[in-house]
C-alpha cells in the first residue's frame, strides 16, 4: 500500500455545471505528486492542494523535453458507483512512455494507487450527466535544473483531474478529418509510440491548418511515402471497407490506443473481420469509388468512438456514409460506454470500482 499524506485544499473551487463542461477547461481541488532522485528512488507520495509547481528554469523538461503523459477517465453510473477505465492499463503505458525518454517509469501499480486515492479525495468532482466523467491526467517530468544533454536526475509525476464532457464540440455527431500529406508527425524509430508531449507539439501547426480549412483534426500518414495511414492527432483510426474493418499495426509510429485494444476485442469477440494491416490512400480511395467505404471511425479515451464524416485532400474530399453515425460506430460507442458507465456487463474485467 503506498503511503500517501493528504493535505486538504482550505478553500474548494465552486463546481461547473455539466452542461458548460467542455473538455479539460477545470480542474478540481486537488492534485497528487510524488519526487525522484537516484538515491531514494520515488518518495514523498502526497496530494495537495492543485496549484502552481516550483521550477527552475534551468529544469532540463524546459530544455530537453523528457515528458511524458497519459489520460483515463473516472465515469459516475446511474448507481451512484464511480468506476475507472483500464486504469492499470494505462498506467502500464505511461511507464513504456517514460522509458522511452529514459526516464525512470512509475511503477503502474504506484501509479494506479495514486489515481485511486486522488480521485476519493475529489470524487465530488465526478459528474453524473450521461456523456460527462473525469479525466485523469498523470504526468512525469524532469526537473532537475542543468544545462547539458543527458537525461535528468530528478523527476516529478504528478496527477491532475479535470470534469469533462464531450471533446469535440459535436459530440458523437461525425467529424471532418484533413489528411495530412506534406508534415510529418513521427518516423520510425522516433517517440511516435510513446504518449511524450514532444509528439504533440510537432503536430500542432498541421493541426491549425487543418482548423483554417474546416477540418476538426489531422490524419497523419507515414513519414516515409505520406501514403499508408496512421493516426489521428488525439485518436487511432479505423476504417471499414465492406465486411472488414482495418486499423493500421503498431509499428512504433504511433500510440497503442487503450480504447483501440478494446475496440479490436468487441470486433473480435462479435465474430467480425478485423485487420491490423496497412491501409494506403489509394486503397482508401479506390473502396470509395467502389461503394465499398463503409465506416470510417476514431477511437480515444477522449472521444471514446469519433466517427468520421468526410476526409479532406488537397483535390476534394471524400464523403464518408450519409452523413450520420455509422451502424458498427454505434454498437461500439454503446457497448464501451454502456460499460464505462456500468449499464453494460464488463466482461473483460475493464473497470476498477473507486469506492
Amino acid at each position: 500500500m503506498l503511503p500517501i499524506e493528504v493535505q486538504r485544499s482550505a478553500t474548494l473551487k465552486t463546481k461547473p455545471s455539466s452542461e458548460g463542461l467542455g473538455f479539460g477547461k477545470y480542474f478540481t481541488d486537488h492534485m497528487f505528486r510524488m519526487d525522484y532522485s537516484p538515491e531514494r528512488g520515488w518518495h514523498q507520495a502526497r496530494i495537495l492542494p492543485h496549484g502552481p509547481m516550483g521550477l527552475d528554469p534551468g529544469a532540463a523538461v524546459f530544455h530537453y523535453a523528457q515528458a511524458v503523459f497519459d489520460g483515463s477517465k473516472v465515469f459516475r453510473g446511474k448507481d451512484g458507483q464511480l468506476r475507472a477505465f483500464r486504469v492499470l492499463d494505462h498506467s502500464k503505458r505511461l511507464a513504456a512512455s517514460a522509458e522511452r525518454l529514459a526516464m525512470p517509469p512509475v511503477p503502474p501499480e504506484v501509479a494506479r494507487e495514486a489515481i485511486e486515492a486522488l480521485v476519493k479525495v475529489d470524487a465530488d468532482w465526478v459528474p453524473s450527466a450521461p456523456g460527462t466523467s473525469l479525466y485523469v491526467r498523470p504526468v512525469v517530468m524532469a526537473s532537475e535544473a542543468f544545462l547539458g544533454v543527458r537525461p535528468a536526475d530528478k523527476y516529478i509525476f504528478f496527477i491532475i483531474l479535470s470534469p469533462v464532457g464531450n471533446y469535440f464540440s459535436g459530440g458523437a455527431e461525425p467529424v471532418r478529418i484533413w489528411v495530412e500529406q506534406q508534415h510529418t508527425r513521427a518516423a520510425p524509430g522516433g517517440l511516435g509510440g510513446a504518449k511524450a508531449a514532444a509528439n504533440y507539439a510537432a503536430g500542432l501547426q498541421a493541426s491549425v491548418e487543418a482548423k483554417k480549412r474546416g477540418y476538426a483534426q489531422v490524419l497523419w500518414l507515414d513519414a516515409l511515402e505520406h501514403r499508408y495511414i496512421e493516426e489521428v492527432g488525439t485518436m487511432n483510426l479505423f476504417v471499414r471497407i465492406g465486411d472488414e474493418v482495418i486499423t493500421p499495426p503498431l509499428d512504433g509510429t504511433f500510440l497503442p490506443g487503450i480504447t483501440r485494444e478494446s475496440v479490436l476485442t468487441l470486433l473480435r469477440d462479435w465474430g467480425t473481420k478485423v485487420s491490423e494491416r496497412k491501409l494506403s490512400i489509394d486503397e482508401l480511395r479506390e473502396a470509395h469509388q467502389k461503394g465499398e467505404l463503409r465506416e470510417v471511425f476514431g477511437t480515444g479515451t477522449a472521444a471514446v468512438i469519433s466517427p468520421v464524416g468526410a476526409l479532406g485532400f488537397q483535390d476534394g474530399q471524400l464523403l464518408i456514409g450519409n452523413g450520420k453515425v455509422g451502424e458498427l460506430s454505434q454498437r461500439i460507442y454503446d457497448t464501451v460506454t454502456g460499460i464505462q458507465y456500468g449499464t453494460q456487463p464488463d466482461r473483460h474485467g475493464w473497470m476498477t470500482l473507486i469506492k
